[in-house]
């Protein structure tokens, strides 16, 4: 087993179980104790475990606690999620019944989309303004309007929802992860974004590089339940690469 193979099958082996012993990896993958700890620390130095007595532990992901300002968030990673946005664009055909979360990278594919044939349905009060400038057909549920995102919340909002039947739909998320899927941190946006996604034939998360080392307080999907759409990853997001449902764009 060459070492970067092994460096990947150790980070795969502790995110999945938590902890694990020297001793077991050394079993596992077949190596000496002296090469195990050397991958051990060269992993830990890179942020991708944590290296401990005897073995190693999974990192602690970082919480989002709560939801930032549209106005707060429209000038973070922008660059990648333009590039987001325009290749999730080239994804609706003109036939489509479209679910649009909302959030700043799904602001990006409304900028970006050229497809007016398509009928589209955004629980964002910004992305209708946006579709309706373009002649698209666009539909809103009802339901309240949270302030800090702009979006429609609330029973009458998923009630609606629940009715339609999308062929593509495209989501935000505050955090991905392997293990808890893709979150967020407010129970009714959460509840909008699960029966959406559900109703969806091809579901895409929006979703730049930053996101994939974070966690929030609801999970309204699992990773496996939609493809991700994200920007270029290093060395050290290889265990998101072997999902086999993330799709890799380069930055315009």
């Amino acid at each position: 087993m060459i070492a970067e193979e092994r460096l990947t099958r150790i980070e795969a082996i502790v995110n999945e179980r938590g902890v694990v012993s020297v001793p077991q990896l050394m079993d596992e993958l077949d190596a000496s104790e002296s090469t195990v700890r050397r991958d051990l620390l060269k992993l830990d130095k890179q942020g991708l475990v944590t290296k401990v007595h005897g073995g190693a532990t999974r990192v602690r992901p970082d919480y989002v606690l709560a939801d930032q300002s549209l106005a707060g968030r429209q000038t973070l990673h922008m660059a990648q999620k333009r590039a987001i946005g325009a290749y999730a664009a080239t994804l609706i055909e003109p036939n489509d019944f479209v679910f649009i979360d909302g959030g700043t990278t799904t602001e990006c594919l409304v900028d970006a989309i050229t497809e007016t044939r398509a009928t589209y349905l955004t629980n964002s009060l910004p992305h209708a303004q946006r579709l309706l400038a373009k002649g698209c057909r666009t539909l809103l549920p009802g339901g309240e309007v949270k302030p800090t995102t702009e979006v429609l919340v609330g029973a009458e909002t998923v009630n609606t929802i629940r009715r339609y039947h999308f062929t593509v739909g495209f989501w935000g998320t505050n955090g991905a992860g392997l293990e808890m899927g893709f979150t967020t941190p407010e129970f009714s946006e959460a509840a909008v974004k699960q029966i959406s996604l559900e109703h969806t034939v091809r579901p895409y998360v929006l979703c730049d590089s930053s996101k994939l080392s974070k966690i929030s307080l609801i999970t309204f999907a699992d990773f496996m339940d939609a493809t991700v759409v994200t920007n270029r990853l290093g060395k050290s997001a290889q265990a998101f690469r072997m999902a086999g449902n993330v799709i890799e764009v380069e930055e315009q």
